[in-house]
């Protein structure tokens, strides 16, 4: 057998086949991290020359139930090939009207959630001069796709800021929506249906179902703010603040050197004022890492009082530990034991070459449910499919 061709991926394919993963998340499909992965596999090997041989290849990588299958053509036609466009869901940005059963993407992706809400403001409002709708549709996915270190304008910082709070919130919408479609019980409750019936006359016309009261879904994150993260950690405060905004529970936490608990701060209806009250609690920000002695803080006076059974516990940290690996390890064993999930962000994953090199990198890492990125606001959404699994 001969060797298999490899192709080196451009940038331009990586954010190409980034947005047809968030085009398919939007429209339903559970595409997260280790899918997205696999595709940038695909799309390395000789499946990338033709349409015809990638289409098979990504629709039996992310299509997981029937419904998918009846989609994915549709989709992939419209992103990859433009052909049988009855959608938005289309790579060039122009807006169209979408179809019924298809909904644009989330974060910026042509017709998502910003120009939805340039549309709901109403006929009366006129768009900048000079900047139409899909203009602003292809910025707004410029900024999902950049890396938070390149962001330097205080403009793009603050449309940035913008759309981390608008995915934080529309995230809480959807992960609602599929547990409210779990609580329908498939079990009927004998004794409920005929204490209904007595009204009737006996008739069972009321049915009553038993069903297991799911816990909501809570989220514990945990942000690094020392020094080597100085350049992601104020973009993730604003992301924390959409998420204690719209989660019904959600608990936040920065640590340097020391953990501080800044859920009440960032509960500030108002950014600008939040940001300012995490001034004045957080002294001592952008020092060095004690990530060891920061999670047993954590796992000491508040694990207890904010984790059960279904929290995921998410650590946004690059992983430089000034203190003991092994501490770090054993730290990182007690907290796996109390909760559901422990999802570690690392924004230098997007890097190209990284690897977890470093020492306190290495001792988390057995205690991880899931590894991933965070470095744009793109890899943010894609935690939503696994956030739906807890």
């Amino acid at each position: 057998m001969g060797a298999v061709a490899k192709y080196e991926l451009g940038q331009g394919a990586r954010e190409k086949l980034g947005g047809f993963a968030r085009i398919l998340r939007a429209n339903g499909f559970a595409v997260g991290l280790g899918e997205t992965s696999d595709a940038l596999k695909i799309m390395a090997g000789p499946c990338a020359e033709r349409p015809s041989l990638l289409r098979p290849a990504l629709r039996a990588l992310f299509c997981g139930r029937q419904s998918d299958w009846r989609k994915f053509d549709e989709i992939f036609d419209a992103y990859w090939t433009r052909r049988g466009m009855k959608s938005a869901v289309i790579a060039s940005g122009a807006p169209r009207k979408p179809a019924a059963g298809l909904r644009p993407s989330l974060s910026g992706a042509p017709g998502g959630a910003g120009e939805q809400a340039e549309a709901a403001r109403g006929d009366g409002e006129v768009a900048a001069p000079g900047k139409g709708r899909s203009e602003g549709a292809s910025q707004r996915e410029s900024l999902a796709l950049t890396d938070f270190r390149h962001l330097t304008e205080p403009d793009q910082l603050a449309a940035t800021h913008e759309l981390a709070a608008r995915l934080a919130k529309n995230m809480r919408a959807r992960l609602t929506r599929r547990m409210r479609a779990r609580r329908a019980g498939p079990k009927l409750d004998l004794r409920r249906t005929i204490h209904k019936s007595i009204a009737h006359g006996g008739a069972p016309v009321e049915l009553a179902f038993r069903r297991r009261k799911d816990k909501p879904l809570r989220v514990v994150v945990l942000l690094d703010v020392s020094g080597s993260m100085n350049l992601y950690s104020s973009l993730f405060l604003r992301f924390m603040h959409g998420v204690l905004t719209h989660f019904r529970e959600a608990d936040a936490y920065v640590f340097h050197t020391r953990l501080v608990h800044i859920s009440e701060a960032l509960r500030e209806r108002d950014a600008q004022r939040a940001v300012e009250r995490l001034t004045l609690i957080s002294a001592g920000v952008g020092g060095g890492t004690r990530i060891g002695e920061s999670l047993a803080a954590f796992n000491r006076w508040h694990a207890r009082r904010v984790i059960h059974a279904r929290t995921c516990v998410m650590i946004v940290s690059d992983g430089y530990d000034t203190g003991s690996p092994e501490h770090l390890g054993a730290e990182m064993a007690a907290l796996r034991r109390r909760c559901r999930k422990i999802a570690w962000l690392n924004p230098m994953i997007g890097w190209r070459d990284y690897a977890p090199v470093a020492a306190g990198m290495r001792a988390a890492l057995p205690y991880i449910d899931l590894f991933g990125p965070a470095h744009n606001l793109a890899s943010l959404e894609a935690l939503e499919p696994y956030l739906a699994k807890i």
